[in-house]
């Protein structure tokens, strides 16, 4: 049988026919931006995060520069980004007209690599870095990040577009962040019925600068404080958000529990697989399998014939992208990134995953 990378179609009973009756109360009254969707979404967003402000907007890629901005990141500032990571971090600092500068991971949790992130602190002084939790976990030295960069006067931000649910020693991962980003596109762990994203920050200046930046730079409906642009998140992906929220739990505990299946099972099988590190609680984003070259070719052969979906996120490392050449600054480390990703293999991982498509994936494994 064929079994999806992942299928956006698993929706609880029920969950349709609540959504098309909310598309259509909302079409009869022409209610399509802001009013009390987006409202009580950002107020869920503040409270189940265990943060003070919670700012929607268009998307994810948006939130990060939303975050640079209203940090007051700009032209000639450099920033500090993971040489392996989705290309948005990356662009995002680039189209807020600053200078990016790569950080290799660790390989022992697949984040940017403190002791290097160190050493470019020194070397580069950045005015600002984008520690991105990758996979749906987090850095294992993420309190030590935080905790440097504040010493050394280094504007953290920490893109979470991938780890909404993950959870840090009993707290949200986003609680003690300066500012944080999600991404609602719709393959995340809670996902929108198209683009949207959010920013969450603890910080009234910030959240306030964020708000009017998201909004062409309002302080009133014709005075424009600043030049913004437009990145108001819409109505209709406020309610599909609230609509996802009140099944979340149970989404994220399917998800959470295959990713627990897929390590156990894979160790017996000898396929090395990577875990989040000690005081995580991962949401089930991805499944991360690593494998010789080699080896992954002939497993995404195999699983290609037998019409099982898998991703390799991601094919290279950002500093190797054509469009990085006239941009990046500086790059610090080894080769960790590419060695990560000629090594990774995802496979499929998603919501009421039934155990036959489970056991369809470990079969042609074997």
């Amino acid at each position: 049988m064929a079994v999806p990378f992942i299928d956006l179609k698993r929706f609880e009973p029920g969950f349709l026919d609540t959504w098309n009756k909310k598309v259509a109360e909302l079409s009869v009254n022409t209610q399509f931006m802001g009013g009390p969707e987006v409202t009580n979404l950002e107020a869920t967003l503040a409270k189940n995060n265990q943060i003070k402000h919670a700012l929607g907007c268009a998307n994810g890629t948006d939130a990060i520069q939303l975050a640079l901005r209203a940090s007051g990141i700009g032209k000639g500032d450099t920033v500090l980004v993971p040489d392996s990571t989705f290309w948005a971090t990356f662009e995002a600092v680039v189209n807020v007209a600053a200078d990016p500068v790569t950080v290799d991971i660790n390989r022992s949790d697949l984040q940017m690599d403190f002791d290097l992130f160190c050493e470019a602190i020194e070397k580069y002084k950045p005015r600002a870095a984008i520690l991105v939790h990758l996979y749906g976990w987090g850095s294992s030295r993420i309190e030590e990040f935080r905790a440097h960069a504040k010493k050394q006067n280094v504007i953290l931000i920490e893109d979470g577009a991938q780890c909404y649910g993950v959870t840090y020693r009993g707290d949200s991962i986003y609680k003690n962040a300066l500012s944080s980003t999600i991404s609602f596109y719709p393959a995340k762990v809670l996902g929108a019925a198209g683009d949207a994203g959010a920013v969450l920050t603890n910080d009234d200046v910030i959240a306030e600068k964020v708000r009017s930046l998201a909004n062409h730079g309002r302080e009133a409906h014709y005075a424009h404080g600043s030049v913004g642009w437009n990145s108001r998140l819409d109505t209709l992906q406020a309610t599909f958000l609230n609509l996802g929220l009140e099944h979340f739990q149970k989404r994220l505990e399917s998800r959470q529990n295959n990713a627990r299946r897929y390590r156990e099972v894979l160790a017996k099988m000898n396929i090395q697989t990577v875990a989040p590190p000690e005081g995580y609680v991962e949401n089930g984003y991805l499944n991360v399998t690593l494998h010789e070259n080699k080896k992954r070719e002939e497993l995404k052969t195999i699983l290609g014939n037998k019409g099982i979906g898998f991703g390799v996120v991601y094919p290279g490392p950002v500093s190797e992208q054509k469009g990085a050449e006239n941009f990046i600054k500086g790059k610090v480390g080894g080769e960790n990134a590419k060695w990560l990703a000629e090594s990774v293999l995802n496979l499929p991982l998603f919501p009421y995953m039934t155990d036959d498509e489970f056991n369809e994936v470990i079969s042609a494994l074997k």
